[in-house]
């Protein structure tokens, strides 16, 4: 049932069903910039920024997918995708509702996932969570848009630890999908190991850090006669390798090893030679599907957190704790790497990422949200005013920042049957708009009017008003050899149009918005 539909979401917090090429679903708005926050680059690369985005996912991920100057920076380049989207439980919670019709949820994931699928790097993953109510509809959907063979895992997550006996059984575990466009074989060689602390220690305070001790010998079999001879322990102890087997290296090696401090001697001194070895990614774990709460923390502590951060009264309802999102960042990615979360909630993917050293863009669909939880934490992570969660695992102190953008207005404006064009699309701003609208053209840093944009050879000129035979006239002299234009002006005169085809063989005219829609198939519904 509306399968072939689209949604869009409306004023009132809902959400619309659509045909596929209705202008609210195909319309790329801006994102305008609405504040920022500690140390951020130059304004002409905000897209390199941190990023918080008010607005509806979907139309951000438009957004980020199609404006040039965004889709530098994320398609195709997104190292990990984490998102805790809505359960469709049935509940509502006092930030959100998470009670939609079952095609409706479908859908909206489905166009999300999409959108996300053009932002992840080949060797990225994808991280979805949920719960019982939808999980099992996603993983179809998931295999839809990703490819079966780009499942890696399911992940069950212990969230809480006490009985519901309310329920007919108590739920403890949630859910997530891990999926990786190059395949689990594949990036299992770029994700990252679990640090496997429990089997190192540093009993003789070693200034290199915790170590732990493994045998020197090997089978005879493929030894050298350099590998058999005999070792004094520093207590006056002789050792011969074991029996049937040989030393792991030569005399000489050893030796080396010794005077660097690499060698272990159990028993106080007269135990057989063991090898010091620091951790290293090698020694690290496979992570397992099961996640205890022990570990990786649970509901309670997300919402302790919270707590602390908002106070009792204001914390947000279903907030994640911090070490959970700590272990998936630190698989999924590097320093540096992009993380994105287009279910922005409380902020916890963007605060941890934030901590880890990682880039992030973070997108939440409610402002109240976002200047309720979202910006406030993460100008305390910023500030250093946040000791809670992850900082002190993660060594974070402060510093960094990051800007606020949030979704411009659309640039039609319906009327009866007809679209026009919206009150504030004048000037630079239409400009702007209209760039935005067409695939390929790049809007120019400084642009000289009318030209503000370009696709290879082909140049964009705007002209807010009526374009004359004298405006043509003006354009096509300005043209460089085999240069073309699409010239987009609010009307024109058919003269104008016929005198640009005349002397600029190739060069079009188009009205706005009328046959912007129609260049790219759309209809006003």
């Amino acid at each position: 049932m509306n399968k072939d539909r689209s949604l869009i979401s409306t004023p009132g917090g809902g959400y619309e069903w659509v045909e596929r090429d209705d202008f609210r679903v195909t319309e790329t708005r801006l994102l305008r910039e609405v504040s920022s926050f500690g140390e951020i680059g130059d304004d002409l690369k905000r897209a390199q920024d941190n990023l918080l985005i008010s607005g509806d996912s979907s139309e951000v991920l438009r957004s980020l997918t199609r404006l040039p100057e965004f889709a530098d920076e994320y398609h195709g380049k997104v190292k990990l995708i984490y998102i805790d989207p809505p359960f469709n439980t049935g509940e509502t919670f006092e930030q959100y509702d998470d009670g939609l019709e079952h095609s409706v949820w479908l859908t909206l994931m489905r166009d999300r996932l999409t959108m996300l699928r053009d932002l992840l790097a080949e060797d990225g993953s994808i991280w979805v969570h949920l719960d019982d109510a939808e999980m099992a509809y996603c993983r179809v959907l998931l295999d839809e848009i990703f490819g079966r063979n780009s499942f890696v895992a399911t992940i069950a997550w212990q969230k809480r630890t006490t009985r519901d006996n309310r329920a007919a059984f108590s739920a403890s575990q949630d859910y997530i999908f891990v999926y990786a466009p190059s395949g689990a074989s594949n990036w299992k060689n770029s994700r990252n190991r679990l640090v496997d602390s429990g089997e190192f220690s540093n009993p003789d305070n070693d200034p290199r850090g915790p170590w732990r001790s493994v045998p020197m010998s090997a089978q005879a079999g493929h030894a050298t006669a350099s590998q058999f001879y005999e070792i004094t322990t520093p207590t006056g102890v002789v050792h011969s390798p074991p029996p049937g087997r040989a030393w792991t290296y030569s005399r000489e090696r050893f030796e080396e090893l010794r005077q660097r401090d690499l060698i272990y001697w159990p028993k106080k001194g007269d135990g057989k030679p063991r090898l010091k070895r620091f951790p290293t990614e090698g020694d690290g774990l496979v992570p397992f599907t099961l996640w205890l709460s022990a570990e990786v923390g649970g509901n309670p502590e997300g919402k302790r957190e919270s707590a602390r951060l908002f106070g009792d009264g204001e914390a947000f309802d279903t907030p994640k704790p911090e070490r959970l999102l700590q272990q998936v960042i630190h698989i999924a990615s590097n320093p540096g790497d992009i993380v994105l979360d287009c279910f922005g909630g409380s902020g916890t993917t963007a605060a941890v990422a934030h901590k880890m050293g990682r880039r992030w863009v973070t997108v939440e669909r409610k402002s109240d949200t976002v200047n309720t939880f979202l910006r406030p934490r993460l100008e305390k992570v910023v500030s250093g005013e946040d000791p809670g969660g992850v900082t002190e695992s993660a060594d974070w102190e402060k510093g960094g920042g990051f800007r606020v953008l949030e979704v411009g207005p659309s640039m039609y404006e319906p009327s009866e049957r007809r679209l026009l064009l919206a009150e504030w699309a004048k000037g630079e701003a239409f400009a702007e708009a209209v760039c935005a609208q067409l695939p390929g053209f790049r809007l120019d840093s400084s642009p000289e009017l009318p030209f503000v944009g370009r696709k290879g050879r082909q140049r964009l000129a705007i002209i807010d008003g009526l374009a004359t035979e004298s405006s043509v006239r003006s354009i096509v002299e300005s043209l460089q050899v085999e240069e073309r234009v699409l010239v987009v002006a609010k009307s024109y005169l058919r003269e104008a149009a016929q005198l640009l085809e005349d002397l600029s063989p190739g060069s079009r005219i188009k009205k706005a918005p009328q046959d912007l829609l129609d260049m790219k198939g759309r209809v006003l519904r």
